[in-house]
């Protein structure tokens, strides 16, 4: 699934926004006696960030991997090195090993992973600045992907990148966020 983000959506996503998509997590994580896990690449801790913001987000919030490296991504959730070389770091096969890998690598129960594009430079034609990947899983379950592409500045397409991460996450658990 790919789309093209609104410009003016990181201007209009305030921290208060973030911050209600995680308070609805954590009710809905809570709900379930779910934990969550965070596989992070571009967002470098972001989503972990706002989470934590959250008072009681230690209830529902197991750990958050930032794995900004391929090295890392293969050592800390066991991201394989031949999806790395074929797919690129920057792909739906790549967020869904992180998110298995986040998984197999915590207690929570589920987990949501994001690796992209956020500039201003590393761009290519075919993943320009602004590409951004996803995967929301569930232990036992499904493990859903998304491409999405972001306008707006490094800091801009970082804060989209968060928001689409929380609403997947809620959308995965049945809210459509």
């Amino acid at each position: 699934m790919a789309s093209r983000a609104v410009g003016t959506l990181a201007r209009t996503m305030t921290a208060q926004t973030l911050e209600d998509l995680a308070v609805r997590l954590g009710d809905r994580l809570r709900a379930r006696g779910w934990m969550l896990a965070t596989a992070e690449s571009c967002t470098g801790g972001w989503i972990s960030t706002v989470i934590t913001a959250v008072p009681g987000s230690s209830l529902w919030f197991e750990r958050g991997f930032v794995t900004y490296s391929n090295a890392s991504k293969q050592e800390l959730l066991a991201v394989s090195a031949s999806t790395l070389d074929t797919e690129g770091a920057v792909s739906e096969a790549v967020a869904r090993e992180m998110a298995q890998g986040a998984l197999q690598h915590s207690r929570a129960q589920a987990a949501v992973a994001v690796t992209g594009i956020a500039g201003p430079d590393g761009g290519t034609p075919g993943k320009p600045v602004g590409t951004v990947c996803f995967a929301w899983a569930v232990l036992g379950g499904r493990i859903e992907s998304a491409t999405l592409h972001f306008d707006g500045n490094r800091e801009g397409v970082r804060r989209q990148s968060v928001a689409a991460a929380l609403k997947g996450m809620l959308r995965n658990l049945g809210d459509h966020a």
